[in-house]
């Protein structure tokens, strides 16, 4: 898939999250871990300035929310790591504005969906990432944003 580089230092990444991704921390931590969501922003953000980005990281539990910011990120970012918690083994829309992104697009998992239940083995994002990063916990985000930073350099050459 073709996609165009925008300018990372005039436009942020885009880190969105999906459903009850705000309860982490206290959800099932044995899956999930028991890191907030506002340590991953946290983390995230400190990760992508030292490689000189800035982020907008966003949370919803709704799906018309997050296909919205992802069409934003179209526009207004210059690459996009998407948890879309369990809209990635249902949502065609998700997919749908995941194809429209002419930029990088990096899915992160907490848990390995792989040795989940079976439904959870089947990702629509997958068909439009770039890269996919799962079971690794929080530290998922951290690999995603150096990820992107390798895939915008590669852009750029």
């Amino acid at each position: 898939m073709a996609r165009k580089a925008q300018s990372s230092k005039t436009f942020p990444i885009y880190v969105l999250n999906g459903p009850n991704l705000n309860l982490l921390g206290t959800r099932e931590p044995e899956v999930y871990g028991h890191a907030t969501l506002a340590d991953i922003e946290k983390a995230v953000k400190a990760r992508a300035k030292t490689h000189g980005l800035t982020v907008t990281f966003r949370q919803s539990n709704h799906e018309g929310e997050l296909v919205d910011w992802i069409q934003e990120a179209r526009t207004t970012g210059c690459g996009v790591i998407l948890n879309a918690g369990a809209y990635t083994h249902t949502s065609v829309a998700l997919l749908d504005a995941c194809r429209a992104v002419n930029h990088p697009l990096i899915e992160v998992h907490l848990s390995n969906p792989y040795k989940r239940e079976p439904y959870r083995r089947r990702s629509f994002i997958a068909e439009a990432a770039d890269a996919l990063i799962c079971g690794l916990g929080a530290n998922g985000y951290l690999l995603a944003v150096d990820a992107l930073v390798a895939l915008l350099k590669e852009e750029k050459e």
